[in-house]
């Protein structure tokens, strides 16, 4: 058996560019995307300033499993939100609630609707009971009294 120490392999200047990509975000400091950027192996390609198909498992698998790696290990992490996706998620909110808000005035105005319907059945059936008894014979019919006694 050899003793020989293992030369460290020599890293492409594209692999070298990734990889400093990765401690940047990985520190939250990059110098292209916004700060608080989630890490991702796209992200690291765009903060590297090289498209994010250049950065292909085949061509950077070390480098590739080291993102996979880290990104598995912080995932439960809370990431900043960048202004952006704050900004879009209140307008979600604000669209959800202005959804919200319509869904409710249709169901008040069709509850308002049918109340309304109930009313004039109501009146309608008010004014017949009353035509109908005004055409009633007059009964010749008295009643009579009970004495308290026999109740």
């Amino acid at each position: 058996m050899s003793s020989k120490p293992t030369e460290p392999r020599k890293m492409s200047k594209a692999e070298l560019k990734f990889r400093e990509a990765f401690e940047r975000l990985k520190t939250g400091n990059p110098d292209i995307l916004p700060k608080g950027t989630a890490l991702s192996q796209n992200n690291v390609a765009k903060e590297a300033g090289v498209d994010p198909s250049a950065l292909r498992r085949a061509r950077f698998p070390g480098l590739v499993a080291d993102i996979q790696a880290w990104i598995e290990a912080h995932k439960g992490e809370q990431t900043q939100k960048t202004p952006r996706q704050m900004m879009l998620a209140k307008r979600s909110r604000s669209r959800d609630l202005k959804e919200k808000y319509k869904a409710l005035e249709a169901q008040r105005d069709k509850a308002l609707g049918q109340l309304l319907d109930a009313q004039a059945c109501i009146l309608e059936l008010t004014l017949e009971n009353q035509r109908l008894r005004a055409q009633l014979p007059v009964s010749k019919v008295r009643h009579l009294s009970v004495p308290n006694n026999l109740t």
